[in-house]
This record gives C-alpha cells, sequence and structure tokens, in this order.
C-alpha cells in the first residue's frame, strides 16, 4: 500500500508541477500585458500608416506627389499658352503650315502627359516598394510578439469575419515596430528603404 500511495504521491506532484508551469507561462504574458491567444489579428492598414516607418513613407510620397501635381500644373499652363498662340496664328497661315505646327504641338502634349503618367507610376510602385519592405522588416518583430503570447497566427482584421477586440494587436506591434527600426531613416543609410 505505501508503494501504491508513494507512486500516487509522485503522480500528483508531477500533475502539480506541470500545473505550475502552465500556470507561470499563462502568467508570464498576462504580467507583460500581452493576450493570450492562439490567433491574433492586426490592422495592416493600420500597422503601416501608424508606424513611424509608415507615417515617413506616406509624408514622402504626398510631398513628391504635391511637387509632381505642381509640375503638372505648370506644364499644363504652358501648354495652354502655347495652344492659344498657336489658335491665334492660325488665321493667318497656310493650312498646311498650321498642320505641321498642330501635329508637333500634339506630340508635345502627348509626351508631356506619357512623362507626367510614368512619374505617377515611378511614384506609386515606390510606395507599394516600401510597403513591401516593411512587411519584410516588421516579420520578425511579429514573430517575436507571436511567440511572446503563445500565438500560432496572425490574421489580417479585413479578411476576419468576427473576433474579440482583444485578439487585436496593432497597437502593441506598432510600438513593437516604432521601438526595434523608428521610421527606418537610419535603415536607408544602409540600402534599404
Amino acid at each position: 500500500m505505501s508503494r501504491k500511495s508513494s507512486g500516487r504521491g509522485r503522480l500528483g506532484l508531477a500533475v502539480a508541477f506541470a500545473l505550475t508551469l502552465a500556470a507561470t507561462g499563462s502568467a508570464s504574458a498576462q504580467q507583460l500585458g500581452l493576450p493570450r491567444h492562439e490567433v491574433l489579428t492586426i490592422s495592416g492598414e493600420i500597422l503601416f500608416a501608424k508606424s513611424a516607418y509608415g507615417r515617413r513613407v506616406i509624408d514622402e510620397i504626398e510631398a513628391e506627389g504635391a511637387l509632381l501635381a505642381a509640375e503638372n500644373e505648370r506644364i499644363i499652363a504652358e501648354l495652354s499658352r502655347e495652344e492659344l498662340d498657336l489658335t491665334e496664328r492660325r488665321a493667318k497661315m497656310e493650312p498646311d503650315a498650321f498642320r505641321v505646327l498642330a501635329e508637333a504641338f500634339d506630340r508635345k502634349v502627348q509626351s508631356h502627359r506619357e512623362n507626367q503618367e510614368a512619374k505617377r507610376e515611378t511614384l506609386a510602385r515606390r510606395g507599394d516598394a516600401a510597403r513591401a519592405a516593411f512587411v519584410e522588416l516588421t516579420r520578425p518583430i511579429l514573430g517575436a510578439l507571436m511567440r511572446d503570447t503563445g500565438a500560432s497566427v496572425i490574421l489580417d482584421r479585413s479578411t476576419v469575419f468576427f473576433s474579440l477586440d482583444s485578439t487585436d494587436v496593432t497597437a502593441l506591434a506598432i510600438s513593437r515596430i516604432d521601438e526595434a527600426i523608428g521610421d527606418g531613416s537610419a535603415l536607408r543609410k544602409d540600402g534599404n528603404n
């Protein structure tokens, strides 16, 4: 009988020890103020837009977009003056001579339009590249967040039909990302975005 009670005693101690370990793991995440969920959610759009990195990129893209818009307005004003001048000269010109000038003007307008469109596309690609670089830079940070919370997956909130607010770690992720990479300016010196 002592052997049975001794075996039960060891089993009881082992169970108690296992429960203590499990409780300690939960307590440490809770002590850190972290949620304990297998599945976490995050708003990818907010994550980028509210992080220091995302704000810097958005500000730069918007500033360059404003410069491009101002340049476009200047070009349109120049072309409008040129078109008005051409229209005024038309009455005094031979039709064939005017046609040559009108065709040259049309080519110039088309060239400016194509150049401006190419600049807009380049700016959009830079924004897309910066977002892709952000995702790559944040992978290890989000991976550590998953480990710290015991999560096995992070889903974008936009793809989730319904979830508890406690699964959303967007704000926590932003604070960790800002702490780790800031606005990314230092990374740009090393060749990254």
